[in-house]
């Protein structure tokens, strides 16, 4: 059966961005550290159509991640701050779905991707990306309050966090503006320790 995850990086202190992100500062002051461990790994590398790149064991997982997922969920704050850098191109090669409050017709990018724009709420841009999808994952990619949404309505199936050991002392929280009903139980199984990064990927338990 398709399982729904969301991936994110995030610091010691809770953050998956900087202070002051914005549109020219996507990541904001000093975000771009909690990203540094994935830019040499080369299943990263190839999706951004580059060559060469580390073999070890977070490329293996990485692309593992990659070859599972058949459909890709994003808020529109976070599709705003990466198209600029993602360009013709775009590094998903796999349908994308773009969460809105606008009417905006689909885009096709060359490699795969095309982004459909959903202003009829999450539940709606699930059911699209799990028939994009296939017998495949979708991957709630961002931002935070994207992964937000999902999770306080139980449509996450696992969270799959990179905790990287820096303290950014602002930005975006991951688990902000959550209500104490949320009823769910976060069952670690998987722990992967590379030289930098701590990964953890916790299977969730709607109550």
């Amino acid at each position: 059966m398709s399982r729904v995850f969301a991936e994110m990086s995030i610091s010691l202190d809770g953050f998956i961005t900087g202070p002051d992100h914005s549109l020219k500062l996507p990541l904001g002051r000093g975000g771009e550290k909690l990203h540094e461990w994935i830019y040499q790994l080369a299943s990263w590398r190839e999706l951004h159509g580059l060559d060469g790149g580390e073999q070890n064991p977070e490329a293996e997982l990485l692309a593992a991640h990659n070859s599972r997922t058949g459909a890709v969920i994003l808020g529109k704050t976070m599709f705003d701050h990466g198209s600029p850098f993602w360009g013709e191109e775009p590094p998903f090669h796999i349908p994308v779905f773009i969460l809105t409050t606008e009417s905006l017709p689909p885009e096709v990018k060359r490699g795969g991707t095309t982004y459909t724009f959903v202003k009829e709420g999450i539940e709606a841009a699930l059911r699209l990306a799990k028939e994009a999808a296939g017998t495949k994952d979708v991957k709630v990619a961002g931002g935070a309050k994207a992964i937000q949404q999902f999770l306080r309505a139980g449509l996450l199936d696992e969270i799959l966090i990179s905790q990287v050991p820096i303290l950014l002392g602002g930005g975006e929280r991951l688990f902000n503006d959550l209500e104490d009903s949320i009823a769910s139980t976060f069952i670690n199984t998987e722990i992967l320790k590379s030289a930098e990064v701590i990964h953890l990927r916790y299977d969730i338990q709607h109550d």
